[in-house]
């Protein structure tokens, strides 16, 4: 039954691009990247000054604390024997070294993280960084392929750092998170909800071109791709590999499958003016270009309150069954911030 679950799903993108294919272009294109989540200083004086502070409202700054704070009491509930962790996705597996050192701050020992990733070179980086800050004895790496990855153990919790958009057959992976949780065990990601390929929706697009028009021509250059764009032209990056492939049905099918303990969503027309193809052109010790990007994220903000737009992003800490209403930033609950189509 799951392998033609697996099949069904995997069968139009094999179509349309070749799976394999797909494969290889991922792990070439990650194989030799030490840095993967490196983003422009227009980034970070947003999030400090915008995301940081709902964030401190729930006990912690930034995403490394979150998966500390929350993988620290998965810990704390466990039943028995040794605190064993999974990271879906764990790349260079950087975040899971600075949580393994959170943990043992917390004064957890005994414990393992196993990441897991499809590109072997990362998990070999990750492996010779764990030796250099003393950590091997807590930590494993298993390379596979989350499409079809069955877990042969329990975990008191699962992390998942901006992978579930890089999956195709989710309901088989979040099959496989949901049955491979300990009792009392959390499910623990931050990640990518918005539209597949990381595209605007119609309703977005049109805000991202108002504000487009401001921008001086220099600024329309994409990084990224080396092109100019003196029109936003919203590139669809899962065109021919994982990136943003079913960003669009995390959270739908997030909601089937757990119960929320906390959800906090966030962004949306604001991201393609801090992210990597366009953010670096700003200065984030520039007033004109601050008050730009303060002006766009009060107007992503409003027109989110009012229900206009979704979110694009998630932090979520989840379980099987017995939450009750979970923990949101203005009301922002899984449901509400699904798109409906």
């Amino acid at each position: 039954m799951r392998a033609a679950l697996i099949r069904r799903v995997l069968a139009p993108i094999a179509r349309r691009a070749g799976y394999a294919a797909r494969l290889r272009r991922e792990q070439s294109y990650y194989a030799e990247r030490a840095q993967v989540h490196d983003l422009p200083p227009i980034f970070h004086y947003w999030s400090n000054r915008y995301l940081r502070p709902k964030l401190e409202a729930f006990g912690f700054a930034h995403p490394d604390a979150f998966f500390a704070l929350y993988v620290g009491r998965a810990l704390r509930l466990r039943q028995e024997g040794r605190g064993i962790v999974a990271s879906i996705g764990a790349g260079n597996c950087d975040t899971e070294i600075r949580l393994a050192q959170a943990l043992v701050a917390q004064g957890f020992d005994g414990f393992e993280i196993e990441c897991i990733d499809l590109n072997r070179r990362m998990l070999e980086r990750g492996a010779a960084d764990a030796r250099a800050a003393g950590l091997e004895g807590s930590m494993r790496f298993t390379q596979a392929d989350f499409n079809k990855w069955t877990p042969a153990r329990r975990y008191d919790a699962i992390v998942a750092n901006q992978s579930l958009h890089h999956v195709l057959a989710l309901e088989h992976l979040l099959d496989a998170i949901r049955g491979a949780l300990a009792p009392n065990g959390l499910f623990v990601t931050s990640d990518m909800i918005g539209r597949n390929g990381h595209q605007r929706w119609p309703e977005a697009r049109a805000i991202v071109d108002e504000f487009w028009t401001e921008l001086p021509s220099a600024y329309r250059r994409n990084l990224q791709l080396g092109r100019h764009e003196e029109r936003f032209l919203d590139w669809d990056c899962a065109g021919d590999g994982f990136e943003g492939i079913r960003a669009q049905d995390v959270l739908p099918l997030l909601i089937e499958r757990f119960a929320f303990d906390l959800f906090i969503a966030f962004g949306n027309v604001i991201d393609p003016f801090i992210d990597r193809s366009f953010g670096h052109h700003f200065d984030a010790n520039n007033a004109r270009d601050r008050d730009f990007i303060d002006r766009v994220h009060a107007r992503d903000e409003a027109e989110i309150a009012a229900g206009r737009l979704t979110p694009t992003h998630m932090m979520a800490v989840m379980r099987v069954g017995g939450a009750g209403a979970p923990l949101t930033v203005g009301g922002l609950t899984p449901e509400r911030c699904v798109r409906r189509q």
